[in-house]
């Protein structure tokens, strides 16, 4: 049964609560394991040749890419989820604590999304239709992600209770 969770409601909930922790916790499992740190190296850059097996930094570093896809994804699974239960019936509370977190996240994103664009080989860049699933989620989901944070900061489809309401230190007369 779902629990009511004012400061992240209806399509912020399933995609912030649900969607992203399944999108960020996947790639994890796709290096360490399934298909491996080698198939997730050569999917980063839609070239469509492999270069062969790794060596062990270029492992270890997909390993440790995988690990932050993994913190990602459970920062924002048990974290929210913490705010909503541990402060049920104080919204502006859940609104602040959400809008930290949404604002490293939407930092990130950004970062993200700008280091997989200035990598991508300029041929690449805005052939859109070449790029493969993993280039897509690095670039065009982030950003698809990003904006719905930026929504929800602007108080698009929600009520606000924190952000951009006039505080209460702001209405007292001095």
């Amino acid at each position: 049964m779902p629990r009511d969770f004012p400061a992240l409601p209806g399509l912020y909930q399933a995609l912030f609560l649900y969607f992203e922790p399944v999108s960020t916790i996947s790639p994890a499992f796709l290096a360490w394991f399934f298909p491996g740190a080698a198939w997730f190296h050569h999917e980063l850059i839609p070239i469509g040749t492999s270069s062969g097996p790794l060596d062990a930094r270029t492992t270890m570093a997909i390993w440790q890419l995988g690990n932050c896809y993994m913190l990602l994804g459970l920062i924002s699974s048990f974290v929210f989820r913490a705010i909503r239960d541990a402060l049920p019936n104080n919204p502006e509370a859940q609104e602040r604590i959400l809008g930290a977190s949404m604002t490293a996240l939407a930092l990130a994103d950004t970062n993200s999304v700008t280091a997989s664009w200035i990598g991508l080989p300029d041929e690449l860049r805005y052939s859109f239709g070449a790029w493969n699933p993993m280039t897509h989620g690095n670039i065009t989901f982030t950003v698809f992600l990003c904006c719905m944070r930026l929504a929800w900061f602007a108080g698009i489809g929600r009520t606000r209770y924190y952000y951009g309401r006039a505080s209460s230190k702001s209405q007292k007369v001095v």
